[in-house]
């Protein structure tokens, strides 16, 4: 049966890395099945929009006319993966939707598949956060990211106990320059002719990560 997947890139914090994650996952999905939909609900953050302006549209959980279309468009089990980068100001107000309405449920009866992949800090907005999705979320839908180049140490403990996804820190130079606008991660891989760079393993590594979570989430989740 056909499932859609939708993931949810957020974070409680700001500067986490967390539209970095979305930008790969986006551009990973669109080379892997050709089609992605990306929405872009930030505010003061560097937006996904900017760098992915064909796939991304923008989204406003703030009022419910707003939270009412986003709905509609996440629980469409259309074929077409959905991600969200979910801006820090808007974790709260997102969340406390999806308790409301019930959206786990809901999208999953409509054979759509949420992934909620928390991208971690160290401070204590994070702990609580964290803790607050892992009595709200199911187990096998929330995947705790370390961006290693944010957070250097281990993660708190509770974070660990779930899924958990690595990515590792490039060197400073690197990690300013794929902040530029415009860069394409699969079309660096596509024009790169030397595999061997450091930049291009680690976008093959975050590539891997993603078909690696994909296979075994959603199997988990057929319905």
């Amino acid at each position: 049966m056909l499932v859609t997947p939708v993931y949810i890139i957020c974070s409680a914090s700001p500067q986490v890395g967390k539209t970095l994650i979305a930008r790969l996952l986006s551009e990973f999905l669109l080379l892997k099945n050709g089609t992605v939909l990306s929405f872009d609900i930030n505010l003061k953050e560097p937006s996904l929009l900017d760098y992915l302006p064909a796939i991304t549209e923008t989204a406003d959980v703030m009022d419910t006319y707003g939270k009412m279309q986003l709905v509609d468009r996440l629980i469409l089990n259309d074929g077409v993966a959905k991600v969200i980068d979910l801006g820090f100001h808007a974790f709260d107000e997102f969340f406390k939707m999806c308790g409301e309405i019930d959206f786990v449920s809901e999208a999953i009866l409509h054979n759509v598949v949420p992934i909620i992949m928390f991208v971690a800090d160290l401070d204590r907005v994070s702990a609580r956060a964290h803790e607050m999705l892992r009595w709200q979320v199911p187990p096998r839908i929330l995947i705790t990211v370390h961006n290693e180049f944010v957070v250097r140490g281990e993660l708190f403990e509770t974070m660990g106990r779930g899924r958990l996804l690595r990515f590792a820190a490039l060197p400073v130079f690197l990690s300013t320059y794929i902040r530029r606008f415009g860069l394409s991660f699969t079309g660096y891989l596509r024009h790169e002719k030397d595999s061997s760079t450091e930049l291009h393993q680690w976008i093959r590594r975050s590539y891997t990560v993603f078909r690696d979570l994909e296979l075994s989430v959603i199997p988990q989740c057929s319905f």
